[in-house]
């Protein structure tokens, strides 16, 4: 397979957008860049291998699924390492066909954006495959789920690998089809089934939005390239592509929406927890709803007002859709009484955060709390697992005071905690208060709904450490409140807990502002981003820090009042009594959303629109089906008889005459020579007979 580099100068994006200025593209050839589509190959290769062979294989599949994603680690790191020292930036791909004047292309993209990703898949994965043995051991479908698992992480490397939007719709498809296996993975039980369906559906609505945009975009530029859409776009062409700009960026958005579960198409995720827990972990750390705030930094450049030509003006409906995520989902999390479910739409909130930063115009801000956020909620979900191994129950209720019975998996999930909420020096303080500061800077340059998006963010800073605070005090503190007796989970379980809760501490410190900013300089080589005037805080805000970091205390100090004060001398349905009137039904139930969704879609569908449709459909469309059937016999039974008595008879009349006339001429050739003459002397004779009669 022949690969191409497609590799230029790269600019660095702060000098690009500050001083025109630009930076070595670096290592664009050589085998370990050129071979990176291996990255990709073999997770989806081993996804079959499992299939085929899983079953009769060492540990039924598990470790073909851990050596696979081994790799994709080992690449991953060793590519973010080149690129952290040298920067890379290569565009391999081989073409597969031709569809009038566009060209579909297959092939891998190695910068600083997809080298995020792939360091990310492949090493939270690895640590949540090797969680997962312990966790699936004796399931009955255990070599069937790392084969869905492995199509999983496949998955979303055949997504964010592409260079171009057909081969990231195809990887977009192949972690849907992955989710939905898994999320229904328990499929017995029927509400796990609903579960995968639920989230089947919603996407698919969403991806319509993806797909329209997709060829609106491709149409106008002429190129389903990612750097033939950008470099129009930096290169400020008003052609096609300006004219149709807003609608394809919104549309796109909408895809972005479904698979990063903003608000109101949310309501998949938190029914998604009925998978396995290792399934969450992965699902909301580093695949499937990372992918639409992947997809917006892809297309970045895009949404920014470049002379008002492109789709500048969705910026304003992300940052909105984002804020009121943010905001709007951290109250859910208060009232969920499932462990999984307190970090699922504590999860949407903080896929909030990142839409939100690129609505703002931050980029780097957004996708550094990408980065931050995979190692710390894979860390809580995995450490959430544990507890649930521990107590077989998914309920808070019947937890409480299990840090007496699981020190690894406590103190790992206070480390996550304290990420989470942003407090110094764990990694999420670092790129919240970054995504903070961008819309401080957003709103006083010609954003100003970016204001309001920031007080938003402040007060989600407050929600995020009151639920957490909840969900510590209910399950560690007090006494047990379950059967049996909970016990520390195995160390194939605990390793990966405490890898993780290293990167939950020190994640964030690659990028802090007037100290040392790698990793905006690590994402800044793609091609071609000059321009697209991405804000860099030049030094931390600390009059903003000194605003955020007393309030997320404040929800933790409230927290814990109200939920762990005296956790040992009442009950937990003591400790959680804490109710708002009016609101906590709200938040109970969840908005009504999905209310709203069965009164206004679901039901209708099902109910009358449906019972119309049966009714065109067996009226109608069968009638004219059976008409034209009916029809068809007729003739066909018209024909037939045309063909028995006319086309056959005269084939046999014909037949007939031309037998006898044979039968009549045979008699007249004897083979004698005298009889011939005498019959041609009778012929002339005739011949003049007739001549002078007539």
């Amino acid at each position: 397979m022949m690969l191409h580099a497609l590799a230029s100068v790269v600019p660095n994006l702060i000098l690009a957008a500050e001083e025109g200025k630009e930076i070595e593209a670096g290592i664009t050839e050589g085998p370990i860049v050129e071979f990176a589509w291996l990255i990709v190959v073999i997770p989806i290769l081993t996804t079959f291998l499992i299939v085929l062979f899983g079953k009769k294989s060492p540990f039924k599949g598990w470790l073909m699924a851990e050596l696979a994603i081994g790799f994709v680690a080992v690449y991953g790191t060793v590519l973010f390492i080149l690129n952290a020292t040298e920067g890379v930036v290569y565009y391999g791909q081989i073409e597969i066909a031709e569809i009038g004047s566009y060209t579909l292309e297959w092939g891998v993209a190695v910068d600083g954006l997809s080298i995020m990703m792939y360091f990310l898949v492949g090493v939270v994965g690895l640590l949540v495959f090797t969680y997962a043995k312990g966790y699936l051991e004796g399931d009955v479908r255990f070599t069937w789920f790392f084969a869905s698992f492995s199509l999983f992480a496949g998955g979303m490397l055949v997504l964010v690998a592409s260079p171009n939007l057909i081969q990231l719709i195809v990887g977009w498809e192949l972690v849907g089809v992955a989710s939905y296996l898994l999320i229904g993975h328990y499929w017995e039980d029927m509400a796990n089934v609903d579960a995968a369906n639920k989230a089947f559906m919603v996407n698919k609505v969403a991806d319509a939005g993806l797909f329209l945009g997709a060829i609106i975009m491709a149409v106008s530029v002429g190129s389903f390239q990612f750097n033939d859409v950008i470099g129009v776009v930096v290169e400020g062409e008003n052609g096609m592509l300006s004219q149709y700009a807003f609608w394809a960026g919104l549309l796109i958005f909408i895809g972005a929406m479904g698979k990063s579960a903003q608000f109101p198409l949310h309501v998949w995720l938190p029914d998604a927890m009925a998978g396995p827990t290792p399934v969450s972990a992965l699902m909301h750390a580093a695949t499937m709803v990372t992918a639409g705030v992947y997809l917006l930094g892809r297309l970045f450049p895009f949404y920014l007002d470049l002379e008002g030509m492109f789709a500048g003006d969705v910026r304003n409906i992300i940052i909105v859709i984002g804020g009121l995520t943010l905001f709007l989902m951290g109250f859910l999390a208060i009232v969920q009484n499932d462990i999984k479910k307190v970090l699922a739409v504590s999860s949407v909130s903080q896929l909030g955060y990142m839409v939100a930063a690129m609505g703002a115009g931050a980029y780097t801000a957004g996708l550094f709390h990408l980065f931050t956020h995979a190692f710390f909620k894979a860390l809580l979900f995995l450490g959430a697992g544990s507890v649930i191994h521990a107590v077989h129950s998914n309920n808070m209720s019947d937890m409480g005071g299990l840090r007496r019975y699981m020190p690894k998996t406590f103190w790992t999930f206070i480390m996550g905690t304290l990420a989470l909420v942003g407090i110094f020096p764990f990694a999420g303080f670092f790129s919240k208060d970054e995504i903070l500061a961008s819309m401080k800077y957003a709103g006083g340059h010609g954003q100003p709904i970016a204001n309001f998006i920031l007080v938003l963010g402040i007060a989600g800073a407050f929600i995020t450490a009151l639920y957490m605070a909840r969900a510590v005090s209910l399950t560690f503190f007090g006494t047990y409140k379950g059967d049996g007796h909970p016990h520390e989970s195995p160390s194939v379980m605990t390793f990966p807990l405490m890898g993780l809760a290293f990167f939950a501490l020190t994640a964030g410190w690659t990028n802090m502002p007037g100290i040392y900013t790698g990793f905006t300089e690590w994402l800044a080589t793609r091609n071609p981003l000059s321009g697209i005037g991405d804000h860099h805080p030049e030094s931390f805000d600390f009059a903003l820090i000194a605003i955020v970091t007393p309030i997320a205390l404040l929800g933790l100090g409230i927290g814990w009042w109200l939920y762990g004060r005296n956790a040992d001398d009442k009950t937990q349905a003591e400790r959680d009594t804490f109710r708002i009137p009016v609101l906590w039904p709200l938040w109970e139930n969840l908005y009504y959303i999905d209310d709203f969704y069965m009164t206004a879609i679901v039901r209708p569908t099902m109910g009358p629109l449906a019972r119309v449709v049966l009714w065109f459909d067996m009226r109608v469309v069968d009638g004219v089906a059976n008409a034209v059937g009916a029809g068809s016999l007729a003739l066909a039974q018209g024909v037939r008889a045309t063909d028995e008595n006319v086309v056959d008879g005269v084939y046999n009349a014909t037949g007939a005459a031309t037998g006898a006339s044979g039968s009549v001429l045979r008699r007249a050739f004897t083979g004698r020579v005298q009889q011939y003459a005498a019959f041609s002397f009778v012929g002339v004779i005739v011949i003049a007979v007739l001549f002078i009669i007539l």
